[in-house]
């Protein structure tokens, strides 16, 4: 058994909430070479596969099923795939789950003014909510569960591409992520770096209005005595352990570095990390999660 949950899969299915992104990983998967299909009763999953098989389209599948699908229930995802996971092997069928803030569901559906299937003449709110109980069975046993608030398109094709791309196609991937702390840890980091300890850009008046990528605030940042040994002792750590983790399966690795506002000291070691970490076995992405949202809290125009 592979230990990447997502390494060499037939079949993936597409679940989770309305508005969390599920259309669009359909539409990155199909560009990946998988026969996607959305909004398929699971009552049909097995006549589909076994028709597949006798047509020879042997090739990777992805199914997109949510509260949308008539007749849905939790509960026949096990009722259905039971027998398959018994017959095919628990390395053929991967259950992709992606959540959302409630928050963040709400705008986007106020922005784009489309119902919530679980709506109906309710608030979106209690809508959301709903689908969220409903679906709470199915997100405890997804292998993979994705939480798109703060990513964009382009962040979700990467990432879906790193977990999902023929393994003869694709090389690992590392996503070096810098993150506020005021916004939350990222939920699917691997290795979470606080750098809150260094000397603040933000202090100074000349710097307060650039970023970790502008080679001041990266001076600034490299120049306070502490970072030195930090990120030595954090490339020490790391790189005899992604070997391990490409012999373990693992074809992705996300690492997090955190300050305060996610403007300056996690930009600017984050861009460091990711330069450093290149040129290898591993493909290195940088992304940079908070550098162009408001300040969560008045506190944080202090903080960067």
């Amino acid at each position: 058994m592979n230990a990447d949950p997502s390494a060499s899969r037939t079949l993936v299915l597409v679940t989770g909430m309305s508005g969390a992104g599920k259309s669009t990983a359909l539409k990155i998967l199909e560009d990946l070479g998988y026969e996607a299909i959305d909004n398929l009763p699971l009552s049909l999953l097995s006549e589909l596969i076994q028709a597949r098989g006798e047509n020879g389209q042997p090739g990777p599948l992805a199914l997109g099923i949510d509260s949308r699908t008539r007749g849905f229930d939790p509960g026949d995802i096990e009722r259905y795939l039971g027998p398959l996971l018994s017959a095919e092997g628990p390395d053929e069928i991967a259950l992709l789950f992606f959540d959302c803030e409630t928050e963040v569901l709400r705008r986007r559906f106020s922005e784009t003014r489309r119902p919530h299937p679980l709506a109906h003449d309710r608030p979106v709110v209690e809508g959301i909510e709903r689908e969220r109980a409903l679906l709470g069975w199915v997100r405890d046993r997804a292998d993979i569960t994705l939480n798109t608030s703060r990513l964009s398109v382009r962040d979700l094709r990467d990432i879906i591409a790193a977990r999902f791309e023929s393994e003869s196609k694709r090389a690992p991937v590392i996503f070096v992520l810098s993150f506020a702390y005021g916004r939350g840890v990222p939920p699917d980091a691997d290795f979470v770096f606080d750098v809150r300890f260094l000397s603040n850009p933000h202090h100074e008046p000349t710097l307060r209005p650039l970023t970790g990528r502008e080679p001041e605030v990266a001076r600034h940042v490299r120049n306070d005595p502490t970072y030195g040994p930090f990120f030595d002792g954090m490339i020490a750590m790391l790189t005899p352990l992604l070997p391990a983790f490409e012999r373990d399966g693992r074809s992705y690795l996300t690492i997090a570095l955190g300050c305060t506002g996610g403007r300056h000291r996690s930009v600017a070691a984050a861009e460091h990390l990711a330069e450093a970490l290149g040129g290898g076995r591993w493909q290195v992405t940088v992304r940079h999660r908070d550098l162009d949202t408001e300040p969560a809290a008045p506190a944080m125009q202090a903080n960067g």
